[in-house]
């Protein structure tokens, strides 16, 4: 018989790991729980910070939950933002507080608080604004303007990782833009927001959101134009956001006249065709005379084929391309002041490029013996010595 014992448990105390157990198991429960916090801390949300801290509650599964506790003071019916009636509800939620930056501020840092300590639940934040952001419609005007107050101040404050996309792109639903209600909403938004960021910044998480290009898609399709956003934007005191859209728009047009004059003289058009479809172009976009003759210059020189480093072939290009177009630039020099506006930009092409540097007086003699220059019109700005970048005594 082997002298060995088998090893027994008698008389030993197996130890356990404490763990704790998150009382609530289901969504009504969490709620009641978390509804029960605010209540027991009167609102105060320092203190429901805290007592949230050092709950057991499992906000892992049910972050959603907490998030629409935040924003209507209790759980809402599943699928919808409509309250759930049997459960309990609390009077310091969002859309409780007063329309007011004040109000909803503490709520915004409330919430960035909670985020800084669990990271995880920025995808339910995302889920419950997605949620709500689209069913705007359902909720009363004075509740539309309290979201955007508390959207704008969540992307002022820099909420953690809230990504633009999550707000601008659930806004696009047709039904909501057509009944001008996301107008409304967007806004409101921006008025909030340009309080305390410059509109860099705005355009800025505009691009994030891919919207910066898109401000009339905010608009309802029967008033979706410039004419209308710069009237709405600018009654209600946004005339940056208006500056910022003729910009943007005077930028699309350029693009397009020069677009299409490009492809006219590359497939060397007759001059009078080129005339006319530039004509007709720059009264649909009403373009400023002066712009045209700048973008004209531009595109003309553009064009031409430049031979590497070989100064006395460029210059003969240069020279070609002006005689070949001067027929173009006259037809849009149709005064002094257009005259004068195409000698400062000449000028200015001959100081800043190397290939022109020396070629100012031949390309201006050009333009002279072709008549889209004045002999008056050279003599003005001879003695006006007009432009700081380059003089008369440069070349």
């Amino acid at each position: 018989m082997s002298s060995k014992e088998k090893p027994t448990l008698g008389g030993t105390r197996i130890k356990t790991r404490k763990r704790n157990i998150a009382a609530p198991l289901d969504t009504a429960s969490f709620s009641d729980a978390i509804v029960q916090i605010y209540i027991d801390n009167g609102g105060d949300l320092e203190l429901v910070a805290k007592s949230i801290e050092s709950s057991d509650l499992n906000f892992s599964r049910y972050g959603d939950t907490f998030f629409e506790v935040v924003f209507v003071g209790g759980r809402t019916q599943p699928g919808t933002i409509k309250p759930e009636e049997e459960g309990d509800r609390h009077p310091y939620s969002v859309l409780d507080c007063a329309a007011q930056r004040e109000a909803i501020l503490p709520s915004v840092l409330y919430i960035q608080k909670t985020l800084r300590r669990r990271p995880f639940l920025i995808k339910n934040l995302e889920n419950v604004m997605r949620k709500f952001l689209q069913s705007l419609e359902f909720f009363e005007e004075n509740e539309r303007k309290k979201l955007a107050i508390f959207t704008a101040l969540a992307f002022s404050q820099k909420l953690s990782g809230l990504p633009p996309e999550t707000v601008f792109q659930p806004l696009l639903k047709d039904n909501l833009v057509a009944k001008g209600i996301v107008l409304s909403f967007i806004t409101e938004f921006f008025k909030e927001y340009l309080k305390e960021n410059s509109l860099d910044d705005l355009i800025g998480l505009l691009k994030k959101g891919k919207m910066e290009d898109n401000l009339l898609d905010f608009f309802p399709s029967a008033k979706r134009s410039s004419e209308a956003l710069s009237e709405h934007f600018t009654k209600e005191g946004l005339t940056s956001l208006v500056e910022y859209n003729d910009k943007k728009m005077f930028e699309v047009k350029l693009k397009e006249i020069k677009s299409t004059l490009t492809t006219m003289i590359n497939d060397e058009a007759e001059i009078s065709e080129v005339i006319e479809t530039v004509k007709q172009q720059v009264k649909d976009a009403k373009f400023p005379d002066i712009e045209v003759i700048r973008m004209l210059w531009d595109v003309l020189m553009e064009a031409v084929q430049w031979s590497g480093k070989n100064q006395q072939q460029n210059s003969n290009s240069a020279l070609r391309q002006v005689k070949a177009w001067a027929e173009l630039l006259n037809a849009f020099c149709t005064s002094g002041r257009l005259e004068l506006e195409l000698i400062y930009k000449v000028q200015t092409q001959c100081y800043v490029d190397a290939k022109l540097m020396k070629l100012f007086p031949e390309i201006i003699r050009t333009l002279y013996d072709q008549d889209v220059l004045a002999e008056d019109t050279i003599l003005l700005w001879f003695r006006k010595g007009s432009n700081p970048k380059g003089s008369c005594s440069s070349y």
